[in-house]
C-alpha cells in the first residue's frame, strides 16, 4: 500500500544522501499534503522538524542519520512502508514559555524537551521560584535550573542528575544545575499542570539567559513556563522501540 510521504533532512551530508535514495524510491510530496513525515537526522532536527510541522496533521516518524538518535528509528531504506504501517504513535504536549528580559521585551517560544535557565557571567545565578503563584524556593544559587518534559527527561534534565520520567506520566521535572544553597536540593517532580516562574535575582551581578530547545533569551529578568495541552506532537516509532522503552532501557545502561 503506497502512502504519501514527505522526506526531510538535515544539511548533514548523510542524511541528504538518504534522503534522495527514499525519493528515489517512494517518491515524495510536500509536507502539507503528506499523510507522514519522515524526518532523517538527529535529535536536534527532529526537534525542529517537529516544531516546523506541529501545524500539519501527518505524524513525524524519525530515522537516525545523525548521532545518538534517541527520538529517531533505526535507517532502513528497504522497509520503510512495512514499518510505518506497523508504527506506534506517541503524543507530546510542550513546554510553552514567556520570558521578559531586562529591557522589558517579551520572548514567547515553545519546548519540547526542556525549558532551562543558565548563568551567563562568571558569577553562579540566583534564582526565585514560585509554583502556582506559591513562593516556594526564594533562592536558589547554581548554575541554572531547567522544567523538563517527560520525553526530555532523559537529554539535558538527566545529564543534570534529574530523574527520568515515563512518558504518559502527567509530570513535570524541576531539576537544578550545579546548586551551592541549598547545597542538597536536587529539585522536585510538578503536576503537568503547574505553572512555574522562575525570577532572576541581582541581575546586574548574576546576569541568567533562558533557553528553550535551543531557542536562547539572553539577559532575562524573570521566566514562566507551563505545559500547553492545545499543542500535541506526533511521533512514530517502530514497535517495540518507543519513548517507553527507551526511557526504561535508559536507566539499565
Amino acid at each position: 500500500m503506497s502512502q504519501k510521504i514527505a522526506f526531510l533532512a538535515s544539511d548533514a551530508p548523510v542524511a541528504q544522501t538518504a534522503r534522495a535514495a527514499l525519493i528515489g524510491r517512494y517518491g515524495d510530496v510536500p509536507p502539507e499534503q503528506a499523510e507522514v513525515i519522515v524526518a532523517l537526522g538527529g535529535d536536534g532536527y527532529m526537534l525542529r522538524t517537529l516544531h516546523a510541522m506541529q501545524n500539519l496533521p501527518a505524524p513525524v516518524y524519525g530515522m537516525n542519520r545523525g548521532t545518538i538518535g534517541f527520538l529517531m528509528n533505526e535507517y532502513s531504506e528497504t522497509d520503510l512502508l512495512d514499518r510505518l504501517a506497523a508504527a506506534e504513535e506517541e503524543v507530546i504536549n510542550p513546554l510553552a514559555m514567556t520570558a521578559m528580559d531586562r529591557s522589558g521585551r517579551m520572548h514567547k517560544a515553545l519546548a519540547i524537551n526542556e525549558v532551562s535557565l543558565l548563568r551567563a557571567g562568571p558569577q553562579a545565578a540566583k534564582l526565585k521560584i514560585t509554583v502556582d503563584g506559591r513562593l516556594r524556593l526564594a533562592e536558589l544559587v547554581c548554575d541554572g535550573a531547567l522544567l523538563s518534559t517527560p520525553a526530555g527527561s532523559t537529554a539535558y534534565n538527566y545529564s543534570a542528575h534529574g530523574p527520568i520520567l515515563p512518558i504518559g506520566s502527567d509530570v513535570l521535572a524541576l531539576t537544578a544545575i550545579a546548586a551551592f544553597r541549598p547545597r542538597r536540593w536536587r529539585g522536585a517532580l510538578l503536576p503537568k499542570t503547574a505553572r512555574v516562574r522562575f525570577d532572576v535575582v541581582d541581575p546586574d551581578k548574576r546576569p541568567v539567559m533562558a533557553d528553550a530547545d535551543s531557542i536562547s533569551i539572553t539577559d532575562i529578568d524573570w521566566v514562566e513556563i507551563r505545559s500547553d495541552p492545545e499543542i500535541e506532537h506526533r511521533i512514530l516509532f517502530d514497535p517495540g522501540h518507543g519513548l517507553e522503552e527507551r526511557l526504561i532501557s535508559e536507566q539499565f545502561t
